[in-house]
């Protein structure tokens, strides 16, 4: 049976190549043309694949319309939270999860610091979007003319000196970090705050949310943050997994 359901599976990804007759779908399964109709038929029935008149196969609206309801069901907090708990307690920091909804980057799940001094933000608050390292990732994705537009249709408040002053200025910033897949807000929101970011990716490759570490000056420099860049890229790529399909969820995520 699993030798049946293997093969099944295998025709998916053949079709999604583009439509295959019989012979194709067989020659490629390394089976009998009855065996790979018997298969086709199946798929056929749940609605997975179409058979076109000209006696091809291609993959079926059904597939499609699982896909779209899968991923409209999908909670990316739900998902991510266990990674979030877990930085936190490899890095003992303050870490955020933020979607970028209706032109504001909000942050949607915190995992408070374990040291005295703590972040003021607060989950469903918007960030400061020109300085936030989560808000640079996930606005740095936008296809360019896109980038551009919301880039300047923003106002640039100068918070501290290291702000970022213009629309120019942030659109450089987002080439940088859409070339380098990370980011940072080293005091441009606050002077003794600094923050390393890392995306989270769905299926299609593009960010749907963006996780950060942050400390103050105060509990660890900004040059000690960076050292937890990786770590944050790892926990990121988790989440990116599962989120996507692409990896199991993990025992230790579900617990």
């Amino acid at each position: 049976m699993s030798q049946t359901v293997d093969r099944a599976l295998s025709i998916l990804p053949l079709l999604a190549e583009g439509p295959a007759d019989l012979g194709q779908v067989a020659d490629r399964l390394g089976v009998h043309k009855s065996t790979a109709l018997r298969l086709l038929r199946t798929l056929h029935e749940h609605g997975l694949v179409y058979r076109q008149s000209d006696q091809r196969y291609r993959l079926g609206a059904r597939l499609f319309a699982l896909a779209q309801e899968a991923m409209e069901n999908l909670d990316v907090r739900e998902i991510a939270h266990p990674h979030l708990v877990r930085l936190n307690e490899a890095c003992g920091h303050t870490v955020h999860l933020a979607v970028h909804e209706e032109g504001e980057v909000l942050y949607i799940d915190k995992v408070e610091s374990r040291y005295p001094v703590r972040m003021y933000s607060r989950i469903g608050r918007p960030v400061a979007i020109t300085v936030a390292a989560v808000a640079k990732l996930l606005l740095a994705d936008l296809p360019e003319p896109e980038r551009r537009a919301v880039a300047e249709k923003l106002d640039y408040p100068l918070y501290t000196a290291r702000s970022t002053p213009d629309a120019p200025a942030f659109l450089r910033e987002l080439e940088k970090v859409r070339e380098q897949g990370w980011a940072t807000d080293l005091g441009g929101h606050e002077e003794s705050i600094n923050c390393v970011a890392a995306p989270i990716r769905g299926a299609d490759g593009r960010v749907v949310a963006a996780m950060s570490v942050s400390a103050p000056n105060v509990v660890v420099t900004a040059d000690e943050l960076l050292t937890l860049l990786p770590l944050v890229r790892r926990a990121a790529d988790a989440v990116s997994g599962e989120y996507s399909g692409r990896n199991p969820i993990t025992q230790a995520a579900k617990e």
